[in-house]
């Protein structure tokens, strides 16, 4: 099974109709219109709905009342349901403002899913100042605030951040619609397992903003510098050696590996005719390390219970002068968390590329020494004492073979293998708990051709072998300067990795 059908298998099927909400001025009409042509489903603006009258009124400055609403949404209700029935898949837009008007076109259709488009009163003001032509006057936002109730819980809302261009908001739309399910398993305005992937801010926290996601026993908390992963637990289970809400990031932990992952040695390479350099982010071994968004941080995109995207721009700098638009995806569902980073090319050339992230899991022995690990993998690098790759050799009676599951042991894992894996495959590199009755499987799909293992021996004392790093990679180290070499994204192209987490227990 392909890693798109596994996906969309885990998340349930999509929805049939969507439903997008906002004030006045937060693009619903244009995301809307985008987002139908994208999906190719019929599409039909709120405003259409309204008489001569409601336009007139509005026009003048006048509110509408909820008795002048009835008509214009049991317009729209009767619009959706012929739409339903014909089997054509529906975007409407509409305000609704009010608890009171969703539930009205939601109740009674599971098939459709609410979308909110959420913005601060000031853009929005400014942005109804700058519209020219349209019945709906700045004067009335004031009554839009007032009368606004954002979506609660038990409407589970896909909210998607209005301060970036449409075409994000209509990508990560398509992303998150297309692959998340209800998190109760019911009709997704039924009482949801938890609140749309919660936000705390924490003015002292070294990570800035972070997120919760929340899926049945599952819970996730991603940070908004770097994007990083900071914590993931199973039924109460915690699953990765993370940090904590008010610490700084720590040997990498979660952390994504952008535009490469491990190490080019002295950050110098070729590319294109030009000789490059990149700052030495690991001095004492002359190295540039783990790339260059991990201490970023990241935009908000979109958020539902279960799923999060956020987004960066890495703009051309010193050792790589290339633009690359990057995403990131955290999705809770039955096959537990999968995470999705795409980078396009949006500069005027061709780009080197590479990506990892570096999860660290525990299963709660201690240290990792009688961990039982399994990695599907015929072959290792051998590498120098700076870390950087000196040959490649097969694992088959070495002590680095664990095709077949074997405790860590005393051993110091600081090791990339190449994967056995087909286009289309996924691999798993399993850890088990010593007693056999629980584990973690790390699955590693699309543009994931290797694996980097560490069982963090050279991390400060207190965090030393606590968690075994799984690092999945879509290049091998120092790939910049190797003949296995970095992808090379033409301009607008664009390339994706995938990889997951499934807790599991034995019954």
């Amino acid at each position: 099974m392909s890693t798109d059908a596994a996906r969309d298998e885990a998340c349930g099927p999509p929805p049939r109709s969507v439903l997008i909400v906002g004030m006045s001025g937060s693009g619903k009409t244009t995301v809307g219109r985008l987002l139908a042509e994208r999906l190719g489903w019929s599409y039909r603006d709120a405003d259409e709905f309204h008489s001569a009258t409601a336009r007139a009124e509005m026009a003048a400055g006048q509110a509408l009342t909820d008795n002048d609403r009835e008509p214009w949404l049991d317009a729209i209700s009767a619009w959706l349901d012929h739409e339903n029935a014909a089997g054509r898949p529906a975007v409407v837009t509409c305000s609704a403002l009010k608890r009171g008007y969703r539930d009205r076109l939601l109740r009674g259709r599971p098939e459709v899913r609410l979308v909110y488009l959420h913005g601060s009163p000031e853009l929005i003001r400014s942005r109804l100042s700058d519209r020219r032509g349209h019945f709906f006057p700045v004067s009335l936002l004031d009554s839009q605030i007032a009368a606004l109730e954002e979506p609660e819980p038990d409407e589970y809302p896909v909210v998607v951040e209005i301060d970036q261009p449409p075409e994000a908001i209509v990508a990560a739309l398509a992303s998150l619609l297309l692959h998340d399910a209800p998190a109760d398993g019911r009709e997704p305005h039924g009482r949801a397992a938890g609140p749309p992937a919660s936000s705390t801010v924490t003015p002292a926290s070294p990570t800035g903003d972070q997120w919760t996601l929340r899926w049945r026993g599952q819970q996730a908390v991603v940070v908004q510098l770097g994007a990083a992963l900071r914590h993931y637990e199973v039924d109460g289970r915690t699953l990765l050696d993370g940090f904590a809400a008010d610490a700084p990031i720590t040997g990498g932990r979660g952390q994504l590996l952008v535009p490469w992952p491990n190490r080019i040695g002295e950050g110098r390479y070729r590319f294109d005719g030009a000789d490059l350099q990149l700052p030495l982010t690991e001095p004492e071994q002359g190295n540039a390390i783990h790339g260059l968004v991990r201490w970023v941080p990241w935009q908000l995109q979109a958020r539902s219970a279960q799923s999060l995207r956020l987004g960066t721009v890495l703009r051309p700098q010193p050792g790589y002068p290339f633009m690359l638009d990057v995403t990131a995806e955290y999705r809770l569902g039955p096959a537990g968390l999968d995470v999705m980073v795409s980078a396009t090319n949006v500069g005027d050339g061709p780009a080197p590329y590479g990506v990892g992230q570096h999860p660290y899991l525990t299963l709660g022995t201690g240290p990792v020494d009688t961990v039982v690990l399994t990695v599907p993998a015929r072959a290792r690098f051998l590498t120098d004492e700076r870390g950087l790759p000196i040959g490649r050799e097969p694992v088959e009676g070495s002590d680095f073979d664990f095709r077949t599951a074997r405790s860590i042991g005393s051993r110091r894992l600081d090791t990339a293998f190449s994967l056995d894996r087909a286009d289309g495959e996924v691999a798993v590199v399993r850890l088990e708990h010593p007693s056999g009755a629980h584990g973690v499987d790390v699955r590693l799909g699309e543009g994931t051709r290797y694996v980097q293992i560490y069982t963090g021996d050279t991390l400060a004392e207190t965090e030393r072998r606590r968690g075994v790093a799984v690092e999945p990679m879509s290049c091998p180290p120092d790939a910049f300067r190797s003949d296995a070499g970095p992808d090379v994204l033409e301009q607008g192209e664009t390339h994706v990795l995938r990889w997951g987490l499934t807790g599991w227990q034995s019954s």
